[in-house]
């Protein structure tokens, strides 16, 4: 027998219970570890907080092998408010990808014994970006200055696994998410928390910035998708009652005052938030483009050069940098120089009469320094794929929730390469960005991963209806 029956009995009531063995081993197991932990605590506090972390690790583990897409929701809460921070500012956002990573290969090598992965044209790209990932990360060990020192091997092995954490988060939520309310309720609890920050901030209430990691709150990504997501749902999800695409409206209103009125000056926190809000509203309304189209044109124009010409000498010395950079990137363009190497080359270049250390504060230029010409395509193909895909599903899907959530890919995919020119929030440089910007820069790898869950969820019911 696979269980143990307990019965209670008290004055003329019975109860039974019944305990697997499969639990009763577990309950051994954490015992023995809080056993060992409550010892630990009159030797020595290092060890005991590394048996907590243990502890809390296993316990884990366990819950996400039996339900990984409760994974995401630990992502967004370690990213927002776990304030620990290992080396490199490794954190838990990164480590839960780490654990459902490994968690879902082992399961397919070990249990399955087949490597199986989804009907789509999106993962071509993503697959090909991590190979030359590889590839990049063994080129980086090659002296391509000789005068110059590479980066350490800590800091380009930290570049390298946000690229391959990122591209897995996409993998993980493409795979794992097989249920729509798992996604719904994933988006519903990020949307929730974004706006708790967002009251917070506009009422000035000081705990609000010590509750949630400024790593994730100064993320461009988290501004980009509050916004996204809520406007996609409040325009395109006919379902929910009038009050709750209220209630949206609102929370992207909230957003954007934060982010235009209080906080101006960053331009990340804004500009590509409203080039989403843009996309969206312009798929809402398609007649208007023509004759919005132009003033639309002259508006950007306009804010452009009032942007530029308010902080001259920021974007100067940004345009310098991506010409050095280019210049430095020329001795391997076509795969890059590996990872976080340009940023030890760049005192060979003087900028502005300084030969310091700098980074690009660009995507793109980071992506050809670093995975070279190849590496920026693919990039850029896995977006371009990703933008099809969310308007191809846009037309086929019929009202509701994933309707929506395909329109606000579309939108979101549109945001996110903006606030890729402006700075590596995408796929964070380690010594700019860094892994404490990863927290806020997994939104978009792992919302678009949504999206082929519901290509697949889409897949799977009509093969089912034609049997």
């Amino acid at each position: 027998m696979n269980t143990i029956d307990v019965n209670f009995r008290l004055f003329s009531y019975r109860w039974k219970i019944s305990i697997r063995h499969q639990w009763i081993q577990f309950c051994i197991i954490l015992s023995a570890i809080l056993g060992g932990t409550i010892v630990s605590y009159w030797g020595s506090s290092r060890t005991l907080s590394l048996l907590i972390v243990l502890l809390v690790g296993i316990g884990a583990t366990l819950i996400l092998m039996r339900h990984p897409s409760l994974g995401f929701i630990l992502v967004l809460l370690g990213g927002m408010f776990v304030r620990w921070s290992g080396p490199s500012g490794l954190n838990a956002a990164a480590l839960v990808i780490a654990v459902l990573l490994t968690i879902w290969l082992v399961d397919m090598l070990v249990v399955k014994r087949r490597f199986q992965f989804a009907n789509t044209r999106v993962l071509l790209p993503v697959t090909i970006f991590l190979v030359i990932s590889i590839v990049a990360f063994v080129l980086g060990q090659v002296p391509w200055f000789i005068f110059a020192n590479q980066a350490p091997l800590d800091a380009q092995a930290g570049g390298f696994a946000i690229f391959v954490l990122s591209a897995g988060a996409l993998f993980l939520s493409a795979h794992l998410i097989q249920n729509i309310r798992w996604l719904e309720s994933i988006v519903w609890v990020f949307l929730g928390l974004g706006t708790l920050y967002m009251v917070g901030r506009i009422l000035g209430i000081p705990a609000v910035d010590k509750i949630y990691h400024l790593g994730f709150t100064a993320g461009s990504m988290f501004w980009v998708w509050m916004v996204t997501l809520s406007l996609s749902q409040a325009i395109f999800n006919t379902q929910l009652k009038k009050r709750a695409r209220g209630v949206l409206f609102a929370v992207v209103l909230m957003t954007l005052y934060v982010a235009v009125v209080q906080a101006y000056d960053w331009k990340s926190g804004w500009i590509p938030p409203l080039v989403s809000a843009a996309v969206l509203l312009g798929a809402r309304y398609p007649r208007l483009i023509k004759f919005a189209a132009p003033v639309a044109l002259l508006l950007v124009g306009f804010l452009a050069l009032r942007l530029i010409a308010s902080d001259e000498y920021s974007w100067g010395t940004r345009m310098d940098a991506w010409v050095i950079v280019l210049e430095i990137s020329r001795v391997s363009p076509i795969l890059g120089m590996g990872f976080s190497n340009y940023y030890w080359y760049t005192p060979l270049y003087s900028i502005r009469g300084w030969n310091v250390n700098f980074n690009a504060h660009s995507q793109y230029v980071d992506l050809i320094a670093q995975v070279g010409i190849v590496g920026l395509f693919c990039f850029i193909w896995i977006f371009f794929e990703m933008g099809r895909l969310s308007w191809s599903l846009s037309k086929r899907l019929p009202d509701g929730f994933a309707r929506a959530y395909a329109y606000g890919i579309l939108a979101g995919v549109a945001g996110t390469l903006v606030a890729a020119f402006l700075v590596d929030w995408v796929l964070p440089f380690v010594y700019n960005i860094g892994f404490t910007g990863f927290r806020a820069s997994i939104l978009p790898w792992m919302f678009m991963g949504g999206l082929v869950a519901i290509q697949q969820m889409n897949l799977g019911a009509a093969d089912r209806a034609s049997k």
